[in-house]
């Protein structure tokens, strides 16, 4: 779904975007007539289910972990070309896109953080830290664009298709490594547990991070009012307008 007139300006300067621009246009053009961003939405989310239904199938052989990449292709292709479909045939429907785009993706995420908490690799709870760190800073995102009128789809030069390039990769580590018990002190924990943990608090250091310093640009740019009550030259029963 098309977000990009919800917002003056529509940014997307993440690592692999010089890559995936040309290969998303490519798609749009070869793309069937049939084929509509309301059907690749869907197929968006037929991505997540896949991906969430595989880790859980880990739990019975590690193979699976094919079908979780499987899925993140899937996933991609849906939720990448939607709106860039849109675009290219100028069909966008900007409130309903929005809405829809923004819905969606926080559903499929929650889906595979829960389908990744369930599965052999990772502990339900480090999972579900993960989700809530990441659902941070979608809700960042939205709350800046409301604020600003800057639709930034990148999280410090990462956006979703590198964070999706980051669980193939990971994906790889479950598939070819160990799980060994990292010890610290009188504390233990898996390493699996640990990387997602790590991201986990990543995600709530930008989150923290960004907020600050969107704080402090924001106090600048809108700095307090005075109250007139507290003016010298304030005098009762004198209207005033209040812009």
């Amino acid at each position: 779904m098309d977000t990009s007139k919800t917002a003056d300006v529509r940014v997307n300067d993440t690592f692999l975007a010089p890559l995936e621009r040309p290969a998303l246009q490519w798609l749009c053009r070869h793309m069937p007539a049939r084929m509509t961003p309301d059907i690749l939405t869907v197929i968006g989310i037929i991505g997540g289910i896949v991906m969430a239904a595989a880790y859980w199938l880990c739990n019975v052989n590690k193979n699976f972990l094919w079908i979780v990449d499987l899925g993140l292709v899937i996933n991609w292709y849906g939720d990448s070309l939607d709106g860039s479909l849109a675009r290219y045939r100028r069909i966008e429907r900007f409130k309903y896109g929005y809405f829809v785009d923004h819905t969606v993706d926080i559903t499929t995420q929650t889906i595979v953080f829960l389908g990744l908490g369930v599965s052999p690799f990772v502990h339900f709870n480090y999972a579900l830290l993960a989700l809530v760190g990441y659902l941070h800073l979608g809700i960042l995102t939205y709350i800046d664009t409301a604020v600003s009128g800057v639709y930034k789809i990148s999280y410090g030069k990462i956006g979703p298709t590198e964070v999706r390039v980051f669980l193939i990769g990971l994906n790889a580590i479950f598939y070819f490594t160990s799980n060994p018990l990292i010890h610290m002190g009188r504390v233990s924990i898996l390493s699996f547990d640990a990387m997602v943990l790590c991201v986990a608090i990543a995600f709530f250091l930008y989150f923290l991070g960004f907020t600050l310093l969107r704080m402090r640009e924001l106090s600048v740019q809108d700095p307090p009012k005075v109250n007139p009550l507290q003016s010298q030259s304030y005098q009762p029963g004198v209207s005033r307008k209040v812009v």
